[in-house]
This record gives structure tokens, sequence and C-alpha cells, in this order.
């Protein structure tokens, strides 16, 4: 039987802490190095063998976080995970979207194509721009809408 084990990267340490509280569980122990020519370098601190991994961080600038976070997905991979599970609770680069001018980047595709090279087996991240965003992956994304949620907190 598989476990699940939440690991946060660092730009979005604080969610995952309420994650985990809510799930019931302690946060994975990972330790994000930065070398001295600010190269990043992920080491999980406990097995992730046979487990549903699940990376929080979020992609905004700088873009460092999008790296740290595809090299935490390469980590577990390589670390035998069952299945990465990226949680991206602010999908940067989501604006650009389409080829709406000559000689322009689709950088949300790229992205999507980056996060399925470094191993994720699906992405949960919320408020795209646009909702056909999702269909640049070639693996499950389940797109949450935060007007759900906060209308669920009003009435409490």
């Amino acid at each position: 039987m598989q476990s699940a084990k939440i690991f946060s990267g660092t730009s979005s340490q604080q969610l995952a802490e309420q994650i985990c509280k809510r799930y019931g569980a302690q946060p994975g122990r990972v330790n994000i190095q930065r070398f001295s020519d600010g190269e990043i370098c992920p080491v999980f601190l406990e097995s992730v063998r046979g487990d549903y991994v699940f990376l929080v961080q979020s992609t905004y600038a700088p873009a460092e976080n999008i790296l740290e976070l595809l090299l935490m997905i390469d980590a577990a991979r390589r670390a035998s995970a069952y299945k990465v599970i990226a949680v991206i609770p602010y999908y940067g680069y989501a604006r650009q979207d389409r080829k709406d001018r000559p000689r322009v980047a689709i950088g949300s595709k790229l992205i999507a194509n980056m996060l399925v090279a470094a191993g994720a087996d699906r992405v949960i991240t919320m408020d795209l721009h646009a909702p056909q965003i999702q269909g640049y992956f070639d693996i499950p994304v389940d797109h949450l809408d935060s007007h759900a949620v906060l209308s669920l907190i009003s009435r409490i």
C-alpha cells in the first residue's frame, strides 16, 4: 500500500504546512540546498520509494521557483516515488497562453512541457488564466477554482 507524503518548495511552505495540518500528516523533510553559484539542489531527507509524493510549490517570479519544482520532481522520480503530483497554487506564465502576435513564446505550454518532462504524473493548480491551459498537458490536471473555496470560507 502506498502512502502519501507532502513536501514543500521554498515558495509555498506555509500553505504546505496548512495542507499537512488538514490532512493530519507531518510535512515531508526536504533540504533545498543552494550552491555558492546559485544552483539549486533539493535532497529528500526521507524515503519516498513507492509513495505518492505531493510537491507544493508556486511558480511565480523569480524563475528559480519553477526550476526548484522541476528539480524536486526529478529527485522524487529518481528516488522511486510511485506517483509525483505537483501542487501549484500559482501557475506562473499562465498569461502567456496563446500566440497573439508574431515571434512570441507560449510560456504556459512550455512550463507544461517541462513539468511533464521532469516526471510529474499529475498537476493540481488553481485559477488558471484560461481553462484551456489544461489541454497543454499530457497528464491529468486538476484545475481548482478559488471562488468555490472563498464562498465556503465566507459561510463559516
